[in-house]
């Protein structure tokens, strides 16, 4: 504790040397996400690429809970270390995880009883469909490892742990990359391949870090759990923000996807894949960042450290603002060379994702501010307001800029949409900032 982040002064160096790696994880993370896209489309063409991006929302439920208890659990564990209470922040630390382990073990078995289900609820063809069948099958072996990742990777970023964190998820990541070319192309086990390589890459930091969560010398380790009914509820409901904008961001893509169907096909949809993949890349630092600061912001709130808390405010704005203009930048002119890496210049979606991908980057202005917004008020307990500002932005603004911007734009207007509504929701997320600044003292 005495060379922790939350001992040592606070500025920009030292806030920049804790959070770097969590920033790097997040990107390699994101990175292997697009390797798995490049596999998939280069070895097996852009319907199994269309497919992975159909199922997508699946994925987005298992992600909205991941998060939920990431980010709600650790705002009210590490509000308790900084309180003092670490016994009980232990406790409570051990016990979310155990929940976790239950709900992913139910969702298992009944993942596995309506896989047939869930590959045929897109209406697609019997190709992509397949494909999405074969991706599922296989992936929801490993929902219990999904849930774990997120949630072990939070905590030992709050404990320290950093650099840990981006060595085990970098590991993880290269041997997905390495399972991909063995299962893809020299086994030729297609999209069950894919799922399979995905699986094992999020199980091996999974154990790394378990075990580095034993040694009682971490400041957060396992120790016996206690339930407490109202700790459980308090992480769900303050994590009620990332649940619902993950939940919400699937039923969006289902949205996008119809609509880009019906003015572009299936090569539209590959191409709002590729761009998803670009988007997400970029996105991937201020969700570092903050996956970095939060636990930061939750502790010293604890301990009632108003000083910490308003320069860490102020070093994120800036980090944030040189960041956002440092991405779009390298989004828009970077387009090209980013798209070729998933099609080829004669596919249909090749000159689609350029097109688009140039107006969908102005997003990148702005969700920074965003997501800064709606996670500090997650790492401050109140879930409700990081909810509001969370459900607007990924649910309210962007589904109702998908539905209308069309109407007028076309195609145009389903790559603005996400523009459009990061734009309405910097409005309300400064609204609130400055509402609760006199309560929060940041």
């Amino acid at each position: 504790m005495e060379n922790s982040i939350y001992q040592k002064e606070l500025n920009t160096k030292n806030v920049l040397l804790f959070i770097i790696p969590t920033m790097i994880m997040i990107v390699i993370q994101s990175l292997f996400g697009m390797i798995d896209g490049v596999f998939i489309s280069n070895y097996m063409g852009t319907d199994a690429l269309s497919a992975l991006t159909l199922i997508s929302p699946y994925f987005n439920i298992l992600t909205a809970i991941a998060a939920m208890f990431a980010s709600g659990g650790s705002a009210v564990v590490m509000k308790k270390m900084g309180e003092g209470k670490e016994l009980e922040a232990r406790q409570d630390f051990t016990m979310l995880l155990i929940v976790n382990v239950i709900i992913g073990a139910l969702l298992t078995i009944g993942g596995t009883a309506f896989v047939s289900q869930l590959s045929g609820a897109f209406g697609a063809s019997a190709v992509v469909t397949t494909y999405c069948k074969n991706y599922l099958f296989t992936y929801i072996i490993f929902i219990v490892p999904a849930l774990l990742f997120s949630n072990l990777q939070m905590y030992t970023i709050a404990s320290g742990g950093t650099k840990l964190a981006m060595v085990s998820s970098i590991i993880g990541g290269v041997c997905n990359i390495v399972l991909d070319f063995v299962f893809i192309k020299i086994c030729g086990f297609g999209m069950m391949g894919a799922a399979l390589a995905s699986g094992i890459g999020m199980t091996i930091p999974c154990i790394i870090i378990a075990i580095y969560l034993i040694n009682k010398n971490r400041m957060l380790h396992f120790v016996f759990p206690r339930f407490r009914g109202r700790v459980l509820l308090k992480a769900v409901t303050n994590g009620a923000s990332e649940f619902s904008s993950n939940l919400v961001s699937g039923i969006v893509i289902l949205l996008f996807n119809h609509s880009m169907l019906k003015y572009a096909g299936e090569s539209g949809v590959a191409a709002s894949t590729i761009i998803f993949y670009i988007f997400g890349f970029m996105n991937a630092v201020y969700m570092g960042y903050m996956m970095g600061a939060s636990p930061m912001f939750s502790y010293f709130y604890g301990e009632q450290n108003q000083d910490k808390m308003k320069r860490l405010k102020k070093i994120s704005l800036g980090f944030i603002f040189t960041v956002s203009l440092i991405t779009t930048a390298f989004s828009i002119f970077g387009s090209d060379l980013f798209v070729s890496i998933f099609a080829d210049p004669d596919d249909i979606a090749y000159e689609l994702a350029i097109h688009g991908n140039k107006l969908f980057s102005a997003a990148l202005l702005l969700v920074g501010f965003n997501t800064l917004a709606s996670s500090l008020f997650t790492a401050l307990g109140n879930g409700f307001i990081s909810a509001v500002i969370s459900f607007s932005r990924t649910f309210i603004f962007l589904a109702g800029s998908i539905i209308i911007l069309p109407l007028f734009l076309g195609i145009d207007g389903l790559w603005l949409s996400v523009p459009v509504a990061e734009c309405i929701a910097i409005i309300l997320s400064v609204f609130f900032v400055k509402k609760y600044q006199a309560k929060y003292r940041y």
